[in-house]
């Protein structure tokens, strides 16, 4: 501001120099027309009298223009001289505001360090008093938080689990029902009998000597022929043909049967007998498989794939012939595809070839999901029949829908009362296994396998193990079941909590 005005008034300074230096300019001009020679004519000198009269009153004219705008430029001056004073002391008040107010700020900011300092000093006091009072420290306090909400957050977590899992099994099981329900009454079947023997009626007790023959050489001849066991024992009235293989079993019953009714048994006689019974068996065997296609309504199939599917006629699974089985299976799933707008073609033509292999898999190696799916394709089959067949016991991912219908139908044929025998050991060794696998958990007191090894009931002590700990528990219970125990169908798993309190009136 100060510079501002210096420059102002040197300014309005050198504005009069040159106002003075004008009128200095403009005086000699007045008085140098003022002598005149006395010899001039009058005329000529009244001519110049009146031109330097003229002269003088324009110069005095020009002068007074001169301080009227000198005059004016110093009032101009003044004025702007005034505005800068004002100016500046405005300036100045501001200038002055704004140091008030920075120290105010910066004492302000230092009273705020001050506060923050003090009240961390009495954080720090009452921390370390709370934990003088409550005998922990910090990261004690902090691991017990932690663990409180861990343990609030596992048991909200099971409480939503239990919640999201009542809802879904109550839509899912009232749909699963109604559809099951609606398929299986529809399907007509029966009970199985485990068996891995035949019996061979006799006449009298007599044909028995005649079938061991000289030293042993008929029953002999029958059992390298036939590959089956030959039981002659005391039972009265009866042979005992034991083995495995089904085919192999009704070719030497078919062949003792002959013998004994054509009376001749010999050596050479029982080989001409076998090979009579083995000619009718592959011509049983295919019309049987035909009459499967055709039960169960799948067209023609190949007529390879119609002798191994006569064959399963003599297989069993878990007492479940196996034939009869597939039969059933191929029903179900066509009613389930249809009702799920599947294709029911594909999944009843799969579910009817799913356990084909069996009926080679003691020739070719390898599972026999794998093994069917493999013939099916080699016997021309579709693709969709061939993956559902493979993936009915998960060796393969499903793809496809009638895949998974195929493995609902499988289960459901096997699991439903009276389906499929067991045999003792390994009915009780199954039962064994379920209870050791839940007994192994923490908290349970007692496992109870019930229900022919169907459901598991777990009794856990309630000090130890809370409601939602038992859901959580029931979980892990049937994950490990399902990884370690080998079962047709599914196994309920029930976790049982109860809290008592007792006392006494006296």
């Amino acid at each position: 501001m100060e510079i501002l005005l210096a420059g102002l008034v040197a300014a309005a300074v050198a504005t009069a120099v040159v106002l003075v230096a004008l009128r200095a300019r403009g005086a000699p001009a007045v008085a140098a027309p003022s002598p005149a020679p006395s010899d001039a004519p009058a005329s000529p000198a009244s001519d110049g009298s009146a031109r330097t009269s003229g002269t003088t009153a324009r110069s005095r004219l020009g002068r007074e223009d001169a301080d009227a705008d000198l005059r004016a430029r110093r009032g101009e001056l003044a004025r702007l001289e005034e505005r800068l004073r004002a100016k500046e002391a405005s300036a100045d008040s501001r200038l002055a505001e704004l140091e008030a107010r920075e120290r105010s700020i910066e004492n302000k900011a230092r009273s705020l360090q001050v506060t923050k300092e003090r009240i961390e000093d009495d954080r720090q006091s009452q921390l370390r008093e709370l934990e003088r009072v409550a005998g922990l420290s910090a990261g004690q306090a902090k691991q017990i938080l932690m663990s409180e909400l861990e343990d609030e957050l596992r048991h909200e977590s099971a409480r939503l689990i239990r919640q999201v899992e009542e809802e879904t099994r109550h839509d899912a099981d009232r749909r699963a029902r109604s559809i099951l329900a609606a398929c299986m009454q529809r399907v007509a079947a029966g009970h199985a009998v485990e068996s891995t023997v035949s019996t061979v009626e006799l006449k009298s007790d007599e044909l028995k000597g005649r079938i061991i023959g000289r030293e042993g050489r008929n029953i002999r001849a029958l059992e390298t022929l036939t590959g089956i066991d030959i039981i002659v024992d005391d039972t009265p009235g009866a042979v005992l043909l034991s083995g495995f293989d089904g085919v192999r079993r009704e070719i030497a019953r078919i062949t003792l049967e002959k013998l004994l009714q054509d009376g001749r048994i010999h050596p050479a006689r029982i080989e001409e007998a076998y090979y009579q019974a083995r000619s009718e068996i592959d011509q049983r065997v295919a019309e049987v498989g035909e009459r499967a296609a055709f039960e169960a309504n799948v067209g023609t199939l190949h007529p390879e794939l119609s002798k191994l599917l006569g064959r399963l006629h003599y297989r069993t699974s878990y007492g479940q012939n196996v034939l009869h089985h597939s039969i059933e299976c191929s029903r179900l799933a066509s009613l389930l595809a249809a009702e799920l707008g599947a294709s029911p073609k594909t999944a009843a033509r799969a579910a009817l070839l799913h356990d084909l292999g069996k009926a080679v898999s003691h020739e070719v190696e390898g599972p026999h999901a794998l093994v069917g799916g493999q013939l099916a394709r080699r016997y021309k089959e579709s693709e969709a029949v061939a993956h559902a067949m493979e993936a009915h016991h998960d060796e393969v991912e499903m793809k496809t829908v009638e895949a998974m219908i195929v493995q609902v139908a499988d289960a459901a044929s096997g699991a439903r009362p009276g389906a499929r025998g067991e045999s003792l050991e390994h009915y009780v060794t199954r039962l064994r296994d379920l209870e050791e696998i839940a007994g192994r958990h923490k908290g349970v007191e007692k496992v109870y396998a019930m229900h022919a090894g169907r459901e598991i009931r777990v009794i856990v002590r309630p000090e130890d193990v809370d409601d939602d700990t038992a859901t959580l528990l029931s979980h892990d219970i049937a994950r490990a079941v399902e990884k370690e125990v080998e079962y047709p169908g599914q196994i309920k798993v029930t976790v049982i909590r109860e809290s008592r309190a007792t006392d006494y009136a006296r």
